[in-house]
């Protein structure tokens, strides 16, 4: 196998199907385990993988291996299949606040190890990854990774102190998107649009908008000037928003975001 991973979740399914779907692996050199039965028939049935309830069956099987649990299970995880990691084998970790140093510690020897945050965006295919390793991942190696990575969205190598900025940047940011399209919607509601047509109306405009950002090169500052006229509608709407401390309020979210990420 040339891929395994530890629980089957959904960031585990985002990533299969990418991988799958891009022809990248195959699905038949695929194998994934998970505690729950459920869980390992959903993405045997989804996406046609090796399917197991036997962690460390995943480890001798598979030449690279995501742990895909979430953070609280890492240090049981680890514990269960240090002992059959095997030298050349690649580690690929999703959780926040587990760093290089934690993890080489966890394991008690020397295992190639490549942190990544991803985000749930990575299960439309429009994912943002953020990636780092240690010492004795080989820049092929880690291009390898990268490829398989990209097959769900967009990646970037870090310096690792950036990564729980990465956590409140990207990892947990689409839940403000999501409250944000939501209060859009309501607003539109009680303006008299369909609900339905008011969250397709304020998905489309922040699906658009980002893609302006990322297609122009322009700063926010300067599309967002773009749209304010003189005396006009969206002028008045951001005043009444900085005068509730929108920017602020996102600003203090992520800071708190990313100050329990480094204490997990």
């Amino acid at each position: 196998m040339k891929l395994g991973f530890i629980g089957t979740g959904n960031m585990a399914g985002a990533i299969m199907g990418g991988i799958i779907r891009k022809g990248v692996i195959r699905s038949d050199e695929i194998i994934g385990s998970d505690v729950s039965e459920a869980g390992r028939k959903r993405v045997e049935d989804l996406y046609g993988i090796h399917v197991t309830a036997d962690n460390k069956e995943v480890v001798e099987s598979a030449d690279k291996i995501i742990l895909s649990v979430k953070p609280q299970f890492y240090l049981s995880v680890i514990e269960e299949v240090k002992d059959v990691i095997r030298a050349g084998q690649i580690v690929i970790t999703i959780a926040p606040g587990k760093t290089l140093a934690w993890l080489e510690e966890q394991f008690g020897k020397r295992v190639k190890i490549v942190r990544t945050m991803p985000n749930t965006p990575a299960m439309v295919g429009e994912g943002m990854t953020a990636v780092c390793a240690n010492e004795y991942v080989t820049k092929e190696e880690l291009d390898e990774v990268l490829q398989i990575l990209g097959t769900f969205g967009k990646t970037e190598v870090i310096s690792e102190h950036l990564m729980d900025v990465v956590v409140s940047t990207s990892g947990s940011s689409p839940a403000y998107v999501y409250m944000m399209i939501e209060a859009m919607a309501d607003a539109a509601v009680a303006d008299g649009m369909a609900r339905g047509q008011a969250y397709k109306f304020a998905a489309q405009a922040v699906l658009g908008s980002a893609k302006m950002v990322l297609e122009t090169g322009k700063h926010p500052g300067e599309l967002k000037d773009m749209v304010c006229s003189p005396g006009g509608t969206t002028i008045e709407a951001v005043r009444v928003l900085e005068a509730k401390g929108f920017r602020s309020a996102l600003i203090e979210a992520m800071k708190t975001c990313a100050e329990v990420s480094r204490h997990m």
